[in-house]
């Protein structure tokens, strides 16, 4: 494409060069430049890109994009834009011939439940016969297709790329889960969402190469609400009124227990059947009847609330919504793994204090005989975030089995030894089993009646990562390999 027509939509300078000089790709990483690429020089938290324009060059860019002048030979067409990531966005837009105007985009945002809630809405969608993809912390998907992205919002260029393929492969719904600090980095810049829902806010994502402070933090979400048409928003959220009263949406919805909401719940409770849980609700208004969640957690009757009003202001009938929701599963999220009638077997992604304290306090809320955890923490990463773990299930869990999750370059004993330090400040008890199949089946071997076993700190990954190579790890897998290893065991 010609460079004028790819920078239609931006306000430029073109400091050197020729506007009219054929593209044939966008990069945005100096390491991936061919011939005749637009190379777009970003600044991140750690790197900017403006000192690899010179590289870019002698791998064969013919543009360059820039915020600031470089001395740059002549020949080379040199194009200043106020800001380099919303030149990527609005380009990428242009490059792949616009594909979120193809179909019908749902945008959500929030600390917590944005990859539950998306799960819900795409399941509900394609029951009701439409196809439906999803960005979001899992990667991207639609139909039989996986594609691993690396971030919860990945950049625009790889966005539309990803909305090309789906489009042209017939999806007429996508998904997204968008993060504040996708916002701020402006990856979502020139989408207009059909739908825009906000799930709750809580202090999270503050600190270097993230967010100053929690008033951003906010503001950042807000601005999802700035390039949607409908709002949905969780009324019994502290900050909603905020998020609301900056919303320029055409319409907003609000979800929740107070009477004003556009659809109600009321008479939330949890259930247990067979090793199964879940949660039950009234809702009415937009919506009216009795939900049924084979999901544990009062938070997801939220994300549920969320989801059944998107679905519904996308015309799809109640008792499509109703029954997608009974069987509804979201993979690595309080995902249930079925083994037993007599215990349960719970995988979760949580993988620090936060998410581990509100894992465990939830499954507490069922009374369980025992609490198992399974976990272990990552090598090469923070060791306060082990302490923490450790304290934390030392507090919430009657038995803790310490074992492997991507040791990476370090020994999983000594990592354990870390933990350790957790656990003793609240006085858990623990077992020590590095492979982590084994650590599973010791869990389920003595698990009792009315146990709780939770799987920590893997959720959706589909790897071990040790040494610097990933093996293939499924969560799931592992608990029907552990389940026989244990069934063998007792049958001699």
């Amino acid at each position: 494409m010609k460079l004028r027509d790819l920078l239609a939509n931006i306000d430029y300078k073109c400091i050197s060069g020729d506007v009219d000089t054929d593209i044939a790709d966008l990069i945005y990483d100096s390491r991936k430049v061919t011939e005749n690429t637009a190379f777009f020089c970003m600044t991140g938290a750690k790197t900017d890109g403006h000192e690899y324009a010179e590289a870019a060059i002698e791998l064969g860019a013919s543009a360059i994009i820039v915020e600031y002048e470089l001395p740059l030979p002549k020949n080379i067409t040199q194009i200043q834009v106020k800001s380099t990531r919303v030149a990527l966005a609005e380009a990428s837009i242009v490059y792949f011939g616009n594909p979120a105007s193809r179909m019908k985009m749902i945008g959500i945002t929030g600390t917590k439940g944005k990859t539950s809630t998306s799960f819900m809405i795409k399941d509900i969608i394609e029951k009701s016969g439409h196809a439906c993809g999803i960005i979001g912390t899992i990667g991207a998907m639609w139909k039989d297709k996986k594609v691993k992205t690396g971030l919860t919002t990945p950049e625009s260029y790889v966005i539309h790329s990803l909305l090309s393929d789906m489009a042209d492969d017939g999806c007429e719904y996508v998904v997204m889960e968008v993060s504040s600090q996708a916002i701020m980095l402006n990856r979502t810049a020139g989408i207009m969402f059909d739908i825009g829902i906000f799930t709750n806010f809580s202090p999270d994502h503050i600190g270097e190469g993230e967010h100053s402070s929690l008033d951003e933090y906010r503001r950042y979400k807000q601005k999802l609400f700035a390039q949607s048409k409908v709002g949905i928003f969780n009324a019994d959220d502290e900050v909603c009124d905020t998020f609301i009263k900056y919303s320029a949406c055409d319409a907003n919805y609000t979800f929740g227990c107070s009477e004003e909401c556009d659809l109600k719940a009321d008479s939330i409770s949890k259930w247990s059947d067979g090793g199964m849980l879940g949660v039950t609700f009234n809702v009415s208004g937009l919506i009216d009847g009795e939900v049924v969640l084979s999901i544990p957690g009062v938070f997801n009757a939220y994300n549920a609330m969320s989801g059944m009003l998107a679905c519904k202001l996308l015309d799809i009938d109640t008792e499509t919504i109703m029954s997608v929701l009974k069987d509804v599963r979201v993979l690595g999220r309080v995902e249930l793994v079925p083994v037993s009638d007599e215990f349960s077997v719970i995988v979760d992604y949580a993988h620090n204090e936060v998410s581990t304290r509100s894992v465990l306090t939830t499954l507490r809320e069922y009374n369980p005989a025992h609490l198992i955890s399974v976990y272990g923490a990552g090598g090469n990463r923070s060791v306060l975030r082990r302490y923490d773990m450790g304290e934390v299930t030392g507090e919430l869990c009657d038995l803790c089995v310490l074992t492997c999750d991507n040791p990476r370059d370090e020994e999983v004993s000594a990592i354990n030894e870390d933990i350790k330090i957790g656990l003793a400040r609240s006085n858990g008890k623990y077992v020590e089993i590095e492979d982590r199949v084994d650590a599973i089946a010791y869990a389920i071997e003595h698990a009792v009646k009315d146990d709780i076993i939770i799987l920590l700190g893997k959720g959706h990954e589909d790897y071990m990562e040790i040494k610097g190579k990933k093996y293939h790890y499924d969560e799931r897998e592992a608990v029907r390999e552990a389940y026989v290893k244990v069934c063998k065991k007792r049958n001699g």
